[in-house]
Parts: structure tokens; sequence; C-alpha cells
């Protein structure tokens, strides 16, 4: 299981060997590592492909609407007056406005954002696990969340389990960027000198980046002089994974001070986060919001409560060190968000550890020790033995693997992309006979990337309105134009309350997206007639 390049840590052999001078040496030197990395890169993008899910609403697009302001955020103003700690996160409000600026605002500088942070999460897994256990160890990992239906299963147009591959939240691009560092630190307890001293700024700088992205990954900072010790790192050089911490987070102050004038504006926003959960909590539920994350909503995520259970065995038995690492790891997070997600107050609510992609940061570190507690036990087995079982085991292996991606695969019943989301874009392409539509607020987000080609060039120059998701009745401007309808699925509540426009109410079907899931109705009583004055046009989130 375990590579000889990689597996020889600190913790468990001696230094890997002379090192290579020069830029080219090192690339000699991590060639390997960089091909696979580069593979694992493609997968990524690959699969965000494969799901192609639409531009989506809420957290997401509110930070999409920081980056198209920015600086000129108005945090006094909702929606960024109830969602700051949204938009307060500049490792992601950034990047898009970068991309906004070189692609344009449409769908692929959306895409290109969530695909960074999809190959950050990915890249990061492997080289994470990769540097404790080597190569195999790291592929398998990425396997396993790969094809995972808490990772494919994603798109609440079709059947939405969790938010995570392809959507532009902080959790995959933090824990990516937080893994990056792990494999920098345990890289550099096989170096000496300069070369440590390299990889320990490579990785101090990861963890202040991630903080950038996702801001509860600092409850892993108080961990990491603990980390240290396994790596048999000297404690001195705490400093030196300190420092571009402490850069990157002055630098964040800076920029808070400039742009919302308050230096620890993102940290007050993720501070006040919080209150009564629109879900049923207990201090027992919130209790168990590891098992529930990674159970309750696909029986298939229990492969990461198994790993944490082998890998807690494997350190009984073995007591490796680097097992003691990744449980250190696991537990520095795990505990802290379990407490804010009801334990301590449930009418308080922090996090919602209950939700899968709130573990994130710590699945690199169950995936390490579930693998590598099977890497160390193999190396138990007597050599001869070893020689006998190779071949049989390697069978065994292959077999489990592509067993595992049968059943994931066969979990997800569909996939339905965007493909509605484009017939509609063409469907409205041009059209002069429609000059406004109507829509629950979760879809009129969505829709403001599709009355514009993936560049972000307008297509159609109608209007958007909406009705807060939560609404139980029908504005009656709403009948004065078209309304555009779709059954939402997985945790969504329903349009209206379960409403849906009827032929026997007055209500004409003008579109169909193929598969159904998008639909856009009138009210032939009310054509031609000049349209009331929206409601609420100070809440309209799209300006």
């Amino acid at each position: 299981m375990a590579d000889t390049d990689t597996a020889r840590t600190a913790v468990s052999g001696p230094s890997a060997g002379p090192a290579r001078t020069g830029w080219s040496g090192r690339l000699r030197r991590h060639r390997l590592a960089l091909a696979l990395s580069a593979l694992v890169a493609v997968c990524g993008v690959g699969l965000q492909y494969v799901l192609m899910v639409p531009p989506l609403y809420f957290d997401p697009y509110y930070v999409w609407l920081a980056a198209r302001d920015w600086p000129d955020v108005p945090l006094e103003q909702w929606p960024f007056s109830e969602v700051p700690h949204q938009v307060t996160r500049v490792g992601l409000v950034l990047p898009a406005r970068l991309a906004q600026e070189v692609l344009g605002p449409g769908q692929i500088a959306y895409f290109t954002v969530t695909a960074f942070g999809v190959v950050l999460f990915f890249v990061g897994c492997f080289l994470a696990v990769r540097s404790l256990f080597g190569n195999l160890a790291g592929l398998a990992s990425v396997l396993v969340i790969l094809v995972n239906p808490l990772f494919t299963m994603t798109n609440p147009y079709g059947h939405e389990l969790g938010w995570s591959t392809g959507v532009m939240l902080p959790d995959m691009p933090g824990a990516g960027l937080f893994s990056l560092g792990m494999a920098a630190l345990v890289t550099a307890s096989r170096r000496g000198g300069r070369d440590q001293t390299r990889w320990l700024v490579a990785a101090g700088t990861c963890y202040g980046l991630a903080f950038l992205s996702r801001e509860f990954v600092a409850l892993l900072f108080v961990v990491i002089p603990v980390f240290l010790l396994p790596l048999r790192i000297p404690w001195r050089r705490n400093l030196t994974v300190g420092i571009p911490m402490a850069v990157i987070l002055i630098a964040d102050f800076v920029h808070n001070q400039i742009v919302w004038g308050n230096p620890l504006a993102g940290l007050i926003s993720a501070a006040e986060h919080g209150g009564l959960s629109r879900d049923h909590v207990t201090r027992k539920l919130a209790a168990e919001s590891f098992t529930r994350a990674f159970h309750d909503w696909s029986a298939l995520g229990s492969v990461f409560i198994a790993a944490l259970a082998v890998t807690v065995a494997g350190w009984l038995i073995t007591r490796d060190r680097r097992l003691l690492l990744v449980l250190v790891w696991f537990l520095a997070l795990g505990i802290p968000i379990t407490l804010l997600s009801g334990v301590l107050d449930p009418e308080s609510i922090s996090l919602r550890a209950w939700l899968p992609r709130y573990w994130d940061a710590v699945l690199p570190a169950l995936l390490a020790g579930g693998f590598g507690t099977v890497a160390l036990l193999w190396q138990r087995v007597p050599e001869r033995s070893r020689r006998r079982l190779k071949a049989p085991a390697a069978v065994l292996a292959l077999a489990v693997a592509a067993s595992y991606v049968v059943v994931c695969v066969r979990a997800v019943p569909d996939l339905p992309r965007d493909t509605a989301w484009n017939e509609l874009r063409i469907w409205l392409r041009g059209r002069n006979d429609i000059t406004t539509i109507y829509s629950d607020r979760r879809l009129a987000q969505t829709l403001t990337f599709y009355v514009r080609d993936p560049w972000g060039r307008r297509t159609w120059n109608g209007q958007i309105q909406s009705w807060p998701h939560d609404h139980y009745s029908l504005p009656v401007e709403a009948f004065s134009a078209p309304v555009l309808w779709t059954r939402w699925r997985g945790q969504e509540s329903q349009v209206l309350g379960g409403w849906r426009p009827k032929q026997s109410k007055g209500w004409q079907r003008l579109w169909k997206s193929s598969d159904g899931i998008l639909q856009v109705w009138d009210h032939p009583s009310t054509l031609g007639q000049t349209p009331p004055k929206p409601t609420s046009p100070d809440r309209s989130d799209l300006h």
C-alpha cells in the first residue's frame, strides 16, 4: 500500500536520502507526484463537468453578487446584511471577481471558480494521504470521494443530497488548502535545512489561505504545534509555519479595513453567524452530527464512519504515529464543530455539522487513517505469506474497488445537469413577446445566469421578478406575466408550500423542458394588461 518515496517519514523511518539541488532537480524528484496530482485534478474537473450543477442560489449567489460589486460591497444592505459571513470570505470573493473580469459575468466564470475549488480539494486529499502512506493510498482515497453520492448528488433540480462538487461554497477550497498544508508539513518532516524551511513556509501559506476561504479551519490551527510532535519537527519551527499565516492574516485585516471599514469584519461576521436553526435540534442530535452527516444523507457515506473506526483500531494495534496524527487532525475539528452545532446550546447554532460538507477538511485524515491501517497491518504479515497472498490480495482489492464504484454509480438515479436551464436559455433568446418572468426567488437567482450566454452576454432583455421562497401565496402581480415553476427535490421546500399552476385554474403552459424539470406558465386572463407594481422592490436581490 505504501511506496518507499512517500512512506519513509520522520515518524516511521530515516530521511529519504540526499536531495538534488535546483528547480530541475526538485521537479525530477517530484515528477511522479506532479503527474498523479495532474491526473487527480483532471478527474475532479471531469466530475464537475459530468455533474454540471447549475449556478445555485442563496449563499453561492450572494458570493457571486459580492464579487461583482467588490470593493463596494454594501454589508448594511440586503441580502449582504443577512449573510455577511458569506461575502467576507475573500478566499472566494476575490477569485470570483478575477474570474468575472477575465471570463465575463457568466456561467463559464462561475464554473471556473468552482472547478478551482474542486481541484484544490481532490489534489489536497491525494497529496495529504500520499505524504503519509504513499501513492496507492492517495489515489484510493480520491476514488472513495470521487464517486460517493455525497459528492455526486448535488443538484436540487434532480435528487439533491448536499452542496459540494460544482457549487461555489467555501468548504472544498478551504479543506483542499488545509490538506495541502498538511502534505507540506509531513514532507517537511523528511527534509532538513533550507529545504525543510521552504516546506514549512509552504505549509503555513496553505493554512493561512484556507482560513480566507473557510474561517472555521482556524479551529485546527490550535493543534498545529501538536502535529509537529509525531512528525519530530523541532518545536521552534512553529515560528516558521506561523510567519506566513500571520502575514496572510494581517493582509486580510488590511483588506477588511479598506473595503468594509473594520479589520475584524470577517471574524465578527463569522462569530455572529448562527441562531435558532430551522432544523429540529436537540443536544443528543447535535452530538450525533458526525454519524448523521455520513449515514442519514446516504448509507454509502458510512464508508467514512468505517474509516474512523478502522483508524482507531489501527492505532490501538500498531501505535503508529501517523495514525495518531490523523486522529488528532480529525478530533481537532470534529469536537468543536459538534459542540457548536447544538451541544452547547440547541437554540444557538453556529455550525450545522450534520451537513456532510462541514466535515470536508477532515475527510483526508479519515481516509489516510483507513488505508494507512490496511497498509500497516499488511506489513505485519510474514514476508513468505505476503508473497503468497500478494496476487489474491490485489484481486480482492480491485474487486472491492470495482464493487464500490458500481454501487455508488447505481445509487444516483439520474444526473439532470443543467439541461433544462440551457433549453430555457435557448427558448428565451431574443424573445420580445415576454418582457417579465416571475418565479420563486431560488429559481430567479439561477435564472440570472441563463438570460445570458455562458460568457455573460445578455441574450434576453426582460425583467426577472421574484417572491421569497418561504411565501405561501402567489403575489397578485405574478398573474400578469409568465411564471417559472419547478417541483423541488431533496431537502428543499416546495414553491408556495406546494402550489402549482393548473389548467383548471386558468393557467396555460407555454414551455416545458425535455426532462420536465422546468416549466413556464401564464395566466391568459391578464395577458396584455399593465403589470402592477412589484411587491417589496427594496428586497430585490437580482440587481
